[in-house]
């Protein structure tokens, strides 16, 4: 299964997430058409931020955010510390979730996920954010 997520990169917070059994751009297009329309006033981006794969160069992809007016950016070819805070999400997905509990069906997969990004974005403190979650700073929220 091929998964992607949207991320806001000053709070860590996955606004929405997607999974495919297909690396083409429509799952990764219908993630970021739901990231535009739960993004608060204010919270849509400048810049949009991804590696180099065809689903993100794709014209049915790259589209969306020219017709959103919000620039694109890639990560140089091999340069996975480009996008370092999605690097980092992957490795906490992984080893916090499904390598510790190994879904054993796309369905049992897609409700883990939704219970581990929940729980990433509301509930897991994140160093970098001063031990605030990710929630806590999209919001605004001054307490911890």
């Amino acid at each position: 299964m091929y998964l992607v997520a949207i991320m806001d990169w000053y709070s860590r917070y996955v606004l929405t997430w997607q999974l495919s059994n297909t690396l083409d751009s429509t799952f990764c297009v219908d993630a970021l058409q739901q990231a535009l329309q739960v993004a608060p006033q204010g919270h849509r981006p400048a810049i949009f931020n991804t590696d180099q794969g065809a689903q993100f160069t794709a014209v049915a992809f790259t589209s969306v955010l020219e017709k959103a007016d919000i620039q694109i950016s890639m990560d140089g070819k091999g340069r996975a510390l480009d996008n370092i805070f999605i690097e980092r999400l992957w490795r906490s997905v992984k080893y916090e979730d499904v390598y510790l509990k190994r879904y054993d069906t796309v369905p049992a997969l897609c409700t883990g996920l939704a219970a581990y990004f929940t729980f990433y974005n509301h509930e897991r403190p994140h160093q970098s954010l001063d031990y605030r979650t990710p929630a806590g700073i999209y919001r605004g929220d001054l307490d911890r």
